[in-house]
């Protein structure tokens, strides 16, 4: 089992994305633990009277130059609320390294895509830096509602071709990502997806039908982190796991889709 640390973070930068995104980035004197792509972290939610139980936010990046950890917050909810009000120089609980990781690609000629779906972009980031650093090719999907909800675009484009829909049309292809072009044209060695779980099956049967490898970061709610509440239980075909130990991310042939 990886070793997991309870840190007090400071919050060094916090970057409004959009009218319900927040882009926290923290860090402290000593050097992050290592932090791998799909892995998450607890956050306390300090000061509420309505939140009792850590938040799940996933690694969305680490600038190891700069020793940042960065969370994205979907300001959603009164915890995740009070999270988004946070301020430079606040400190942030945080459990972490948390959970199981994207799978790597293991040739440099692997031509990787990354399907991501509104807040469900987060831990493609960091993945898609590793793939880039790797030497394999990677190729960024990202679905939103309409242009204001696509988070992230011209980071995701230091790493790799990035392709959008959104269902107005307001930017990219109108529709759903999987009626998206690039997905007739490109040859695809796997795919790694996060997103609404609509939008996630959809990926699944497509990569199915197209006979690629495909594997799924799951947003199953998760109090604990560690297996001990069970409400992030996933059936699969091995019976319930946890999707925060055993998981988030799953092969979909394990997944009872």
């Amino acid at each position: 089992m990886n070793k997991k640390y309870i840190l007090d973070l400071k919050v060094v930068a916090v970057e409004q994305l959009n009218e319900k995104n927040v882009l926290l980035k923290l860090s402290q004197d000593a050097p992050l633990p290592e932090m791998l792509p799909g892995q998450f972290v607890e956050v306390r939610v300090d000061g509420s009277t309505s939140t009792y139980l850590r938040r799940p936010i996933s690694v969305n990046f680490v600038d190891k130059e700069r020793n940042e950890l960065w969370l994205m917050v979907a300001t959603i909810g009164d915890g995740t609320r009070k999270l988004g009000q946070l301020k430079v120089g606040d400190t942030l609980n945080c459990v972490l390294p948390l959970g199981n990781t994207f799978t790597m690609p293991t040739s440099k000629e692997d031509n990787i895509l990354l399907i991501g779906g509104g807040v469900g972009v987060a831990p493609l980031l960091y993945f898609g830096k590793q793939i880039k650093d790797f030497g394999a090719n990677v190729t960024f999907l990202l679905g939103a509602r309409t242009a204001t909800d696509l988070l992230e675009l011209e980071e995701f484009r230091k790493y790799g071709e990035v392709y959008c829909t959104t269902e107005d049309g307001s930017e990219g292809e109108k529709g759903f990502v999987t009626n998206h072009s690039v997905l007739q044209k490109g040859n695809f060695t796997q795919i790694s997806t996060c997103g609404p779980k609509p939008m996630m099956v959809a990926v699944a049967k497509y990569a199915h039908a197209a006979r690629i490898r495909c594997e799924a970061s799951l947003e199953n709610l998760m109090a604990c982190g560690v297996g001990a509440c069970l409400c992030c239980v996933e059936k699969t075909t091995e019976g319930n796991k946890c999707a925060c130990t055993e998981g988030p991310v799953f092969d979909i042939n394990r997944l009872l889709w």
